[in-house]
């Protein structure tokens, strides 16, 4: 199968730039995944689609403001993106060792100094990886989250252009346990009023942690499919969860996944009989059309980019016509794509 396969034609106008006001009044696609029917609702609709005895399973993990502007010693400005934390290269406090983006990665050669806000944070170069990303050392006093807080923006996608106002925008309401690079972006449309609606009509509610990494907007660059390299993400389910899962479906529930990170972290630890288990460590699947699923029932997602993995997801989810049709009368209705924008739900 190829990339191409996965192609639309999308108005620039149409990728959501800044999110809606209120979460909950972005537009909801809901498709029957078998039929390919299509009926347009709102979000705060989706407590009246679903049913007592349902439940929804959300990804709880929490952008990391992992943004940074800092000032070289030598003079000039670096933008560095945290990726992934190493392993200190001391073991005073006060010093933590991260993987990351830079840009003008010629600026950070091994030994160039940072200096981010007013000093409060400090950092140095420490070595440039196979990839050509930087080992960057930082020095701080008290905590770094907190720190990271007050000085870093999201790491908002390429394709969003508007600077976020209120970076709480870019994290979902239920949000928990830090380490993303991106925000699972099919939560953001709850909110907590939402949350109790849903419950009181008898819908169980999960939570499941995966931490997006930046290889989430990695392009697919293989024209076959199959010859694309996943990137592997860490997550989490609790025994407990996974128990209730399991007992959501033998009492003949649906499981519904909140997000494509959800729908990750699920079939990667149920068994071939349908059976999941609580696990701990990194997930590599990569699901495209022909892939059989072995827990979800239901799919609550955004809109794609063309040719991403996360569109050959929903399409081996629900099928490449009837999402590719579905995109179409998106577009045709006017409705708003990607991060900031409006969502489907496959059921």
């Amino acid at each position: 199968m190829l990339k191409s396969d996965f192609s639309f034609e999308l108005p620039p106008e149409l990728i959501a730039q800044t999110p809606l006001e209120n979460r909950e009044q972005s537009r909801l696609l809901h498709m029957d995944r078998k039929t390919g029917a299509i009926a347009h609702h709102h979000f705060y609709e989706l407590p009246n689609i679903l049913r007592a005895g349902d439940c929804l399973v959300l990804n709880d993990s929490r952008v990391l403001p992992a943004r940074l502007f800092g000032k070289l010693e030598t003079g000039g400005v670096v933008e560095v993106v945290l990726l992934n934390e190493k392993k200190a290269l001391t073991e005073r406090a006060g010093s933590q060792v991260w993987e990351c983006l830079t840009k003008p990665g010629k600026k950070t050669k091994v030994g160039a100094k940072l200096v981010f806000g007013d000093g409060e944070l400090t950092a140095t170069v420490v070595e440039v990886t196979d990839t050509g990303n930087r080992l960057i050392e930082f020095h701080f006093e008290g905590i770094f989250l907190e720190v990271l807080e007050r000085l870093g923006q999201m790491p908002l996608p390429p394709y969003i252009h508007e600077e976020l106002k209120d970076n709480e925008r870019y994290q979902t309401v239920y949000s928990k346990d830090v380490g993303s690079a991106a925000a699972p972006t099919a939560g953001l449309h709850f909110t907590l009023e939402l949350l109790d609606e849903i419950k009181a009509k008898g819908i169980d509610i999960h939570y499941v942690t995966l931490h997006v990494g930046l290889g989430t907007f990695r392009p697919v660059k293989t024209d076959n499919i199959e010859d694309h390299e996943m990137h592997a993400e860490y997550f989490i389910i609790t025994e407990e969860v996974a128990d209730a899962i399991n007992r959501t479906k033998e009492n003949g529930g649906r499981v519904v996944a909140v997000g494509t990170t959800s729908c990750r972290v699920l079939e990667s630890c149920t068994s071939e009989s349908g059976v999941v288990s609580a696990f701990a460590g990194f997930t590599e699947i990569f699901i495209y059309p022909g892939y059989k699923f072995k827990c979800l029932d239901g799919l609550i997602t955004n809109f794609h980019l063309p040719e991403s993995t996360l569109i050959m997801l929903v399409s081996a989810f629900a099928g490449r016509e009837h999402i590719l049709n579905a995109y179409e009368e998106a577009i045709r209705e006017r409705y708003r794509f990607f991060s900031f924008g409006d969502s489907m739900l496959l059921l």
